[in-house]
């Protein structure tokens, strides 16, 4: 058994973790970082976001699902296998961890493999498999980055073949020609999307009246439409009973006495934080009542030395906003300057369509008593979206009817997640609708749909140009 000091010590290696470490080493500390699973990266690269964006990408690519508007259903249907997908997905996963593995060994960064449990606030035990401790660990500062998995009930009878969640799904050996997507959510919505454009008949049932509630009204009205449009169904206001395998398919009953089947069926009602075997109150932490790590605006737990970040602690769970919370966790904990996390940044929603925004949505304006207008732009209106293929999209660009200022910015439609930051950046400016009427786009570009977007708007109001 190996003992082991250092001025900064990372439990985990995903995005919050990874910034963390790095960070930490560029301000010439000694690190340590911690991972439990068997490569680098955390769910994030291994299970979570790299994987389903690599899947996407690849079912896009292979199913020709671009060129589907200029050729309708004379464009014939590829088959396209798990070997097939499986192969890209590898491709990628090796790639990241390659160079997750270089960034460390260049920075000096020291990764252990094997499971951190606190022994008191300054001291960590890492186990392997086998229960046996490898390392002690001594720190003068930890960041708690051991992210999420997907939440899973004792009542539903998972396994690897039928019953799935997110990581299961990554394992299967076939692609289904009937899914039941339970959960509307994030990563609900995204698989649901892929495996639609694979041409799996694909049924998502939630709680809620319709998928991603937490989007612009309008911008969830179009993803529907899009989504009906490629086969998928969606059925709300089903509250669960029971899940159970029957022969080969899973079966369903819900509250109101209906019951659905399906080949394969996909749990996604949730995420939790992955603390159970850290022993975090031998460390003087608890958890607060959503089951995740409490921090302060610097992301220190109670204890003062300790910091957590990433989705440990709860909203927003996205990889990006990880990445910025685990870089100021390190800043702060060396005493370097720097600043409070932002208080907007961009959301990507990887379905098929994609979705981004930025800022207010409608609902929220009308909430708050604002006084807005409304600049769209469909993606028909957009030359390049033409020549690449007529995909459904939309540009909605909020702003003050009074004052011009820029709200809010939804889009949906292919590039959706590139071009959101061209707005996330006007808007840190605090630019007016007319910005993007005085500047010249390079034509023909989907970035223009803020131009055309926002000379729908400026028409609207009465300053006239």
């Amino acid at each position: 058994m190996e003992e082991l000091l250092a001025d900064y010590i990372v439990i985990g290696s995903g995005p919050a973790g990874r910034q963390a470490a790095i960070q930490a080493a560029k301000l010439g500390k000694t690190v340590i970082v911690v991972e439990k699973g068997p490569h680098p990266g955390g769910a994030s690269l291994n299970l979570g976001t790299i994987p389903s964006k690599s899947l996407r990408e690849a079912i896009i690519d292979l199913t020709d699902f671009h060129q589907r508007s200029f050729y309708g259903k004379d464009h014939p249907e590829k088959e396209i296998s798990i070997n097939d997908l499986n192969y890209r997905l590898n491709i990628v996963l090796d790639g990241r961890r390659q160079i997750l593995l270089d960034q460390f060994e260049k920075n000096k960064i020291i990764l252990l493999f094997g499971v951190a449990r606190f022994v008191d606030p300054y001291h960590m035990e890492v186990f392997d498999d086998k229960g046996s401790i490898i390392y002690k660990v001594r720190g003068d500062y930890f960041l708690i980055a051991s992210g999420s998995r997907p939440r899973n009930p004792l009542h539903v009878p998972f396994d690897n073949e039928v019953v799935l969640d997110s990581t299961r799904l990554l394992s299967i050996d076939h692609v289904p020609k009937t899914l039941l997507v339970l959960g509307g959510g994030i990563v609900g919505s995204e698989y649901a999307s892929f495996f639609a454009a694979l041409g799996t008949e694909v049924t998502v049932v939630d709680k809620r009246d319709h998928m991603l509630p937490q989007l612009d009204v309008e911008i969830g009205t179009h993803l529907q439409k899009a989504l009906t449009s490629i086969g998928l169904k969606m059925i709300g206001r089903k509250e669960l009973e029971s899940i159970k395998r029957v022969g080969n398919h899973a079966e369903v009953h819900f509250k109101d006495g209906t019951k659905l089947e399906a080949e394969m069926l996909l749990y996604a009602l949730g995420r939790e934080a992955n603390v159970e075997h850290l022993n975090i109150e031998k460390a003087g932490i608890g958890l607060d009542s959503m089951g995740y790590i409490p921090v302060n605006a610097l992301f220190q737990t109670i204890i003062p030395h300790i910091y957590a970040a990433g989705d440990v602690i709860g909203g927003p769970a996205l990889a990006s906003t990880s990445m910025e919370q685990g870089r100021l966790a390190a800043r702060h904990a060396f005493g370097v300057q720097t600043h409070h996390f932002p208080t907007f940044y961009p959301i990507g929603i990887y379905t098929i369509p994609e979705i981004s925004s930025c800022g207010y949505t409608e609902e929220e304006l009308k909430e708050l008593g604002f006084r807005y207008e409304i600049g769209r732009a469909h993606y028909y209106e957009i030359a390049r979206s033409l020549i690449a293929g007529n995909d459904p999209g939309l540009f909605k660009i909020l702003f003050h009817a009074d004052t011009l200022e820029i709200l809010g910015i939804h889009i949906i439609g292919r590039a959706a997640t590139e071009l959101i930051h061209i707005g996330q950046i006007a808007m840190s400016f605090n630019a007016r609708i007319d910005y993007f009427i005085d500047q010249v786009f390079n034509y023909p570009t989907y970035a223009e749909g803020y131009r055309i977007a926002a000379l729908n708007g400026f028409n609207k109001v009465k300053h006239k140009k």
